[in-house]
């Protein structure tokens, strides 16, 4: 697929990967439609991108996001599921001064399950649905997995979450063929966005000593893989990992 025919939805686009992305695309020639919950990300956009709010784990917001954004770009053949958050925390955790114990909580795994992966899914059915209604031939999935999804010590809500989209990206694949629908997925390591900018700089200092080569990884290398996906027309149902050689 050319990235001047394209005509893009791309979650979580305010800010970071997703915007970068978004801008990317822009650039080639593609039309984008950019969906966030963060309206002040959005209004920072590039001009020419379309706009507008969205909160991915309200099913009536996806459905009603896909569709304006069918009718702002006059179709649709290519969804970038970004949209993404973090609720860390041990499933449980015993202090070791006072020893109180401490769960990860219902709301911080549903939160994240609800944003991550059922998100992700309802978009993809919207997204395919519109493409199947439309008759266009071909179109292309593109769901930002993690290399968290092998395993990742506090993260039991976004290993989850990410390792279901994994999977879920073959089993899309395998049911979407029919339609002329790709489905891949990217799996970026650690890598330079306001989501990681805050950590703990002895952590930070830690995953660095653990990949190969010596750095985090920029928007622009996981924008690469991310067009790989969307030009490749023989690239489906497959995870790639874009992460440095990291070693969890």
């Amino acid at each position: 697929m050319n990235l001047s025919s394209v005509k893009a939805i791309v979650t979580g686009g305010a800010r970071g990967m997703g915007a970068h992305f978004a801008s990317r695309l822009a650039e080639a020639g593609a039309q984008v439609a950019v969906g966030d919950v963060d309206e002040a990300g959005l209004a920072a956009l590039p001009a020419g991108i379309h706009r507008r709010k969205l909160n991915v784990a309200d099913e009536a917001d996806c459905v009603s996001f896909v569709s304006w954004a069918s009718d702002a770009m006059g179709g649709l053949n290519a969804l970038v599921n970004n949209a993404g958050i973090i609720r860390d925390g041990l499933l449980v955790k015993k202090d070791r001064n006072t020893g109180e114990i401490t769960k990860l909580s219902r709301e911080q795994w549903n939160q994240v399950i609800d944003v991550n992966l059922t998100g992700a899914t309802m978009m993809a059915r919207e997204f395919v649905c519109k493409v199947v209604e439309s008759e266009t031939r071909p179109a292309v999935i593109v769901n930002m997995s993690s290399i968290a999804r092998h395993g990742n010590r506090g993260q039991s809500n976004y290993v989850a979450a990410k390792a279901a989209l994994a999977a879920n990206t073959l089993t899309w694949a395998r049911e979407f063929a029919q339609f002329g629908v790709r489905v891949g997925a990217v799996a970026p390591g650690m890598i330079e966005t306001p989501m990681t900018a805050g950590m703990n700089q002895k952590a930070l200092s830690a995953c660095l000593a653990a990949i190969p080569l010596g750095r985090m990884g920029t928007t622009e290398d996981i924008w690469r893989a991310v067009q790989f996906v969307i030009e490749c027309d023989y690239f489906t149902g497959r995870t790639m990992d874009v992460d440095g050689g990291f070693a969890l």
